[in-house]
């Protein structure tokens, strides 16, 4: 599946501008919104202000983390159809089951390398 509206919900302003830059490289037309914990990425959906077509969620973070995120989510009637990809420097075999055992689509461990982050998202980016 191609994508084209981007939600990305980090609590690290330098990765967030990071997967922006990189998302423009892929592609110019994406429509990319971000949160900065998953309790503001669930306020900013129940008040329309974003409508994804993916969530591309990190797993470690403050106030609501990914896992929260995606429990809560997949219990919404009107969001737990949305994919969610986990982006996140958690690599750990736990981490990955339980977040697919939630309903994440899928895991990305974060690469380190600009280049490898507009690699992994031209899979997913709609042009």
């Amino acid at each position: 599946m191609k994508f084209k509206n981007i939600f990305l919900v980090d609590d690290d302003a330098d990765d967030q501008e990071f997967f922006k830059s990189a998302l423009n490289i892929v592609s110019e037309t994406v429509v990319f919104k971000s949160a900065n914990n998953g309790k503001e990425a669930i306020a900013m959906l129940e008040e329309n202000a974003v409508e994804p077509e993916v969530i591309f969620l990190d797993w470690n973070m403050p106030i609501m983390n990914g896992q929260e995120f995606l429990e809560e989510i997949k219990k919404h009637q009107t969001f737990k159809n949305i994919p969610v990809i986990i982006l996140s420097t958690s690599s750990h075999y736990q981490t990955i089951t339980l977040s697919r055992e939630l309903g994440a689509k899928d895991f990305i461990t974060k690469p380190n390398n600009f280049g490898d982050l507009v690699e992994i998202l031209s899979g997913f980016i709609q042009r």
